[in-house]
């Protein structure tokens, strides 16, 4: 049976550490910032943000939300992006998808300061992580990475196998995993012998967002399963990417859904927004 990497008791650590660095930066006179822009009414958004700002305040990060409505223009959008670009207190800039239909989101993305870019969706943190040379990683991939240490597990020289490759989540985390010298290769919905692949991964990362898509067949015995999914099964119930019930006989470690990747994403988000906060103390602004 495997050992459950527990994604809250991994990210309370991460937030204990980010609340002692608000702290430190609070005593040089700078409290860090995070504006959080949300448009329109979707019932999924108004949650994440609603915890992102809850989890502001039990670190002190000061946070600001931005709700938009529904029939808000590309113009207003941008010219609130540029405002908070502007803005001396704000260290990160979030915005909230997706956005309303109309709206082009790539466009907003790279409208954000690449420094205030909290997410690392800006084309010039994407580059940065390609090479190696980052200050903010993808608030999810991140969280993976944490975890896989948390258990204790080297990435480097394993054969790692993503399942997924939005530039969210699939192609970042292919990324840092070949920072830590793993041998990556990344699925998707074109991979021929899906299954033969996934069965030779040391570390699986799923993230592909169809319930429990990965079955025991497709798992080696003692794999690192890592399950980015987060999805509603026949019953309504919340479930991964990951048939947990059978994987769990199989791999060596397993995230649960929910309770695994989830709570790290915000954490990532938390630790990232620190990190724009000590460049402005560092800047002297």
């Amino acid at each position: 049976m495997a050992a459950i990497i527990d994604g809250k008791a991994v990210a309370a650590t991460v937030k204990e550490q980010v609340a002692k660095e608000v702290e430190q930066l609070k005593e040089q006179g700078i409290t860090p910032g995070l504006a959080v822009v949300i448009v329109g009414e979707d019932p999924a958004s108004k949650t994440y943000v609603k915890n992102k700002k809850l989890a502001c305040q039990a670190v002190g990060i000061h946070s600001e939300e931005y709700a938009l409505p529904e029939q808000t223009t590309q113009q207003e959008l941008l010219a609130l992006v540029h405002k908070l670009n502007e803005k001396p207190d704000i260290d990160g800039i979030l915005v909230q998808s997706p956005l309303p239909k109309g709206l082009n989101e790539q466009l907003v993305i790279e409208n954000i300061n690449p420094a205030k870019d909290v997410d690392a969706f800006h084309p010039v943190n994407v580059g940065r992580i390609m090479i190696g040379d980052y200050s903010f990683l993808p608030c999810t991939p991140a969280g993976v990475i944490e975890l896989i240490h948390s258990a204790g597990v080297s990435i480097s020289g394993k054969r790692c196998v993503v399942i997924g490759r939005s530039n969210i989540v699939g192609k970042p985390m292919a990324m840092l995993l070949l920072h830590e010298h793993g041998t990556v290769t990344v699925c998707h919905s074109r991979t021929q012998q899906l299954k033969e692949i996934c069965s030779q991964a040391d570390i699986l990362v799923a993230a592909v967002g169809k319930a429990k898509f990965v079955t025991a067949d497709m798992i080696k015995d003692g794999a690192v399963v890592i399950d980015v999914g987060m999805n509603r099964d026949e019953n309504g119930k919340l479930c991964g990417d990951v048939d947990f019930a059978a994987a769990e006989k199989k791999a060596s470690f397993i995230t649960p859904v929910p309770g695994g990747v989830g709570p790290m994403t915000i954490a990532m988000l938390l630790k990232n927004t620190v990190t724009a906060a000590k460049r402005r103390a560092a800047a002297g602004r």
